[in-house]
């Protein structure tokens, strides 16, 4: 697979979100080891998780432990890099809510290590702003985690471009990343795409399809993704990505999966090269 680098890793281009394995809906175990390995198969070696990925209430981290299980058993699992937040709570009646403070943000990346089996995290994220909580406070966590040498890398989620300035001063220049919600339904990260371009720093679009709900409608017989896909005899996920990538070098999606033949077609987008007609075409769409 071809690579792009976080902070001073490279990675395959395309990642994978492992979400879907852990929330309402997942698939059984077995499924969901075997999704994992076929990623590692297909060359992906950025897993993206979080300690809120978890269905009941007394299941946190069920993402994070079900990563751990399958980079275990596999020859590949050390050549991956973990990507896990923290700031969200899940009550297990299917609600999503914040926790924002540095107590909490380092009590979660504790236990996440725990759990991951690892001395430090290779990319720790704040999952999402906290109103009640100053953003600065929450983001100098995560730089007392890098300086404890607890995370080797840190990254925002959910982040605006002042939000990615200010968390990039606080943390002296070392923010890698910045994980938004980015689709071809759902374009209102591009200001914070070309920021990170700006500044060197990975922009990774998670719910790259549009989410459960739209991830269909690329395939639409009508849908410019589709046309532009029956063109290269692929699917219009692969066009989907292959398109993103397209966009900047600091792009790596992360698109969710949980069946193996899903993260074998996504991962195939890397080595997908769109025409300039195909790119201005989509980008009209």
């Amino acid at each position: 697979m071809h690579t792009r680098r976080i902070g001073d890793v490279e990675v395959g281009a395309v990642g994978l979100g492992a979400m879907p394995m852990s929330i309402e809906g997942r698939p059984d175990e077995a499924r969901s080891l075997a999704t994992l390995r076929a990623a590692l198969d297909a060359g992906v070696t950025l897993i993206d998780t979080a300690d809120a990925y978890h269905r009941d209430a007394d299941e946190v981290g069920h993402n994070e432990t079900l990563i751990a299980k399958a980079l275990a058993s596999h020859d590949r699992g050390g050549d991956v890099l973990v990507a896990t937040k923290g700031g969200h709570l899940r009550p297990g009646d299917g609600s999503w809510t914040l926790d924002g403070s540095p107590a909490h943000l380092k009590r979660a990346c504790e236990a996440s290590l725990r759990r991951l089996g690892v001395e430090a995290i290779g990319l720790y994220q704040f999952h999402r702003p906290d109103p009640r909580v100053p953003y600065a406070e929450s983001v100098g966590a995560l730089r007392e985690l890098l300086d404890e040498g607890k995370i080797r890398m840190a990254g925002i989620s959910n982040a605006d471009p002042d939000r990615i300035r200010e968390a990039d001063g606080i943390l002296g220049g070392r923010l890698v990343s910045v994980q938004n919600r980015f689709s071809p339904a759902f374009r209102s990260s591009e200001p914070e795409l070309e920021l990170c371009g700006e500044l060197g720093i990975a922009f990774l679009p998670y719910s790259p399809f549009g989410g459960i709900a739209r991830a269909g409608d690329l395939a639409a017989d009508h849908a410019p993704f589709a046309r532009v896909a029956r063109a290269h005899g692929v699917s219009a996920h692969q066009v989907c990505l292959a398109w993103m990538l397209a966009k900047s070098p600091v792009v790596v999606p992360i698109p969710g999966a949980s069946r193996p033949e899903s993260v074998r077609d996504s991962a195939a987008a890397a080595g997908l090269e769109l025409s300039a007609e195909d790119i201005a075409e989509l980008d009209a769409a």
